[in-house]
């Protein structure tokens, strides 16, 4: 070691030590029975030089962290920046079935500040194919019972549910305060209604849309297009529901993740996200 001294985050707390010390010297003054050792989100040998500034988080498996230090781990494997800018974004989901209930646990598991969940129905049988509820929570409002599961996946991110149909009269009011808005409905015309709403009254708020994720086929033909300044949608665009093509877990996972993934590169760098889509501008969904 030399005699400079560095500054490094350890578990979110800022420390300073000599240069030259190594992943295994902090864990040992810090926290000794450490197992997972992460820097800057990526897994670290004990051998590793920390550097100035470096961002580390020693976890010890088994061990139950307290509520000070969990939001921390839950988040190590993160880029970094990511969790800075997403935990003050608000992000609206409209619709809470097989789309948006993967969605928002997605988000959830990334520390999505805040979440509006919106929809009207409730859990029955055959949501369950696709949709990530479970059997107890058959009978339960949607909005409930996704609450109920994002509070046990990531407890600090802050959950507004709303019960209710939207409609043109309510979706400003609903969705005002988020950024970005994901659209998760089974209806076409639903669909539409959302979109000529939200660029009526919330033109500055930015929207996802999802069409075309029905059946089983081709994975690579999900995938994100922008339609305008602001709109985006996920999907191939031609495999609606339909009788005979049915909607089903593995596909409609990718779609929701690709949302979901949007979502976190429009908060990231929406330039670089604009560059990266391809535009198939006004094209009927």
């Amino acid at each position: 070691m030399t005699g400079r001294t560095i500054t490094a985050l350890i578990n979110e707390k800022s420390q300073s030590f000599p240069q030259g010390t190594t992943l295994a010297q902090l864990a040992k003054d810090f926290l000794p029975a450490a197992d997972v050792l992460i820097v800057n989100g990526f897994l670290e040998d004990q051998a590793y030089v920390v550097k100035d500034r470096d961002r580390v988080v020693l976890i010890q498996k088994g061990r139950t962290p307290s509520d000070g230090e969990l939001e921390t781990l839950l988040v190590a494997r993160h880029s970094p920046g990511i969790h800075e800018r997403v935990r003050k974004a608000v992000v609206g989901i409209a619709g809470l079935g097989g789309l948006g209930s993967a969605v928002a646990i997605s988000l959830a598991r990334t520390g999505m500040g805040r979440l509006i969940l919106a929809d009207y129905d409730v859990v029955e049988p055959s949501n369950l194919n696709r949709q990530q509820y479970l059997i107890k929570h058959l009978g339960m409002a949607k909005t409930e019972a996704l609450r109920e599961l994002l509070a046990e996946i990531n407890p600090y991110v802050e959950v507004t549910t709303v019960k209710l149909k939207l409609d043109p009269q309510n979706i400003p009011g609903v969705f005002r305060p988020a950024d970005i808005i994901v659209e998760c409905f089974d209806d076409a015309m639903a669909k539409s209604m959302l979109l000529g709403s939200v660029r009526e009254s919330l033109p500055q708020t930015y929207l996802i849309l999802a069409s075309g994720l029905a059946g089983y086929g081709d994975s690579n033909s999900i995938r994100t297009w922008r339609m305008g300044e602001r709109t985006f949608v996920v999907g191939d665009l031609k495999s609606p529901a339909e009788p005979g093509h049915g909607l089903m877990a593995p596909r409609v996972g990718i779609a929701a993740h690709h949302q979901a993934n949007l979502v976190i590169s429009l908060l990231m760098s929406p330039e670089k996200t604009w560059d990266e889509t391809d535009d198939i501008l006004d094209k009927p969904i």
